[in-house]
Parts: C-alpha cells; structure tokens; sequence
C-alpha cells in the first residue's frame, strides 16, 4: 500500500507537468510529513491539475501510466480508469474522495497545455551557429552537492597525500560557471541555482533531529542511536545523526532547488551537473 499510494501521487503530478499554480516560493517545515509520499513530502493539491482536463486521451494516458510511470503495476481501486475518465483515490481511509480527470474524445480535440517553457516544436530553426544561436532562451544550471566546508558531510570529499582535497560540490561549481560563459556567448539567458559552496535550504542538520528520530522509529528501530562512527559505520543509517544529515543536504536541499526552479525561475531547461 506505502508504495502504491507514493506511485499514484508521484506518477500522476509527472504525467501533467505543466504550469504550477502561482505561490511564493516556500521552505518546507522540518517536521511537516505527508504519509506515504516523502518524510518532508506535503500533501499532494490535487486541484492544480484541473487545468488539464480534457487535454489527453483515454490510450495516451493507458501508455503513459503503465509504460512509463507505473510499470510494475498500479492499484485500481485506487486509479480506476473508465472510457470518458479517471478517477483518482486521493483518500484511503473513511468516506472515498476522487480526482476526476476527465479524457478529450481524439487527439484532434486537445486543447493547448498551460507551461512555462519552450516545447521543442516551437524552437526556432537553428539558422546560424555562434552568437544569438540560443536566443530567447533561459537555462537553469544546476551545479550538484554543496562542496565547501559541507564535502566530508556529502561523503563527496577525498584526499591523496598531501595533495589538496577533491571535493565535488567544488567541481561542478566551477563547471557551471564555465558553461554559464559559454552559454551565454551564445544568447541564452542563464541562471545558477547556487554561486557559492553553500546550502539554499534555510534549515540545517539539527532541524530535523525528531524527525529523523521518528522516521527510524517508524521504520523499526526502537531506541536508535544518535551518532555514527564516519562513514565506514555499517550501521550508520540507523542512527539519528546520519539521518539528518540526509534530510538536511539530500531531501532539503535538493526541494528548495526544485521550488526554486518551478516557481521562481521557470527556466525552458535545466541542466544538473
């Protein structure tokens, strides 16, 4: 059930993604759970998607979900799909709530679908190389992990005799400042969603002390332990410590950079590096 409610969610916001409904752009509180979805997952709006009805057919949405975004399955008492609609449990408990998604009769009778980016085939035809050649284009680089002083936490650190470390959160930042020049050489409109080796989730590791805590309970252990002996603890992921460290920089942070991008930015491409 965990895993069918959390597919049902995820699947059904990918299969429109589309424009976002206009809201500030937010950090999740560190202890604001949505059951079945993500330990700082929210619950899902559901009316965001009714921009969509009629805008896809009843087989395109049959291939899509079971060939792309529910390929080993899905419950259909909880995605009940009928000739002219789906209905959607958005409820599992108590009285039965649905999201009805209603399909277009023909492909012929699609209406335009709300986004903010440029679809491919309305790109301009590349006419000329070099400059301008990206022209009234926004990419959004997203140079990956954090580096700096937070590497050793991100396990993304290493060191060979006296040699300075390697870390990767510096790397790819110093890529993406790179592409950025020559992106815009070329017309593009370019944004970085970090400049610095530092996090854009305003929260740090002991946010989530208690979350971490009851998630570990949850999942069975009953009297954790708060800390780890580095990173070669083969135990480390029951303890309080590493939890919050992975809720701080790899469920946090990675959020505020999708928020940012979905509700700030709105770039017509993203590049993780």
């Amino acid at each position: 059930m965990f895993r069918s409610l959390a597919t049902r969610g995820l699947a059904f916001l990918l299969l429109f993604p589309g424009l976002p409904a206009a809201r500030a752009l937010e950090a999740e509180l560190p202890n604001e759970s949505a059951a079945n979805l993500s330990t700082l997952g929210r619950k899902p709006d559901w009316s965001e998607l009714e921009c969509y009805q009629a805008s896809i057919t009843h087989d395109e949405f049959v291939d899509l979900l079971e060939h792309v975004y529910a390929t080993h399955g899905y419950n259909p008492e909880l995605i009940k799909i009928e000739p002219d609609q789906v209905r959607i449990a958005t409820t599992t408990r108590g009285t039965p709530e649905y999201f009805i998604l209603h399909f277009a009769k023909s492909a012929a009778d699609l209406p335009p679908i709300p986004r903010w980016w440029t679809a491919p085939n309305a790109l301009p035809a590349a006419t000329v190389a070099g400059a301008g050649a990206l022209a009234g284009f926004h990419i959004a680089l997203d140079p990956g992990h954090l580096g700096g002083s937070w590497a050793k936490m991100e396990e993304r650190w290493f060191k060979i005799g006296d040699a300075p470390p390697v870390q990767e959160g510096d790397m790819t930042l110093r890529v993406a400042r790179l592409l950025a020049e020559r992106l815009q050489s070329l017309g593009a409109k370019v944004s970085l969603l970090r400049d610095k080796a530092e996090p854009l989730t305003p929260y740090r590791p002991s946010d989530f002390e208690e979350i971490a805590r009851q998630f570990l309970i949850r999942a069975g252990v009953s009297d954790p332990r708060e800390n780890f002996d580095g990173p070669a603890d083969p135990e480390r992921e029951q303890t309080v410590g590493w939890q919050r460290e992975m809720l701080f920089y790899r469920n946090s942070e990675i959020r505020r950079r999708a928020s940012l991008v979905n509700f700030r930015l709105q770039p017509d491409l993203v590049l993780c590096l």
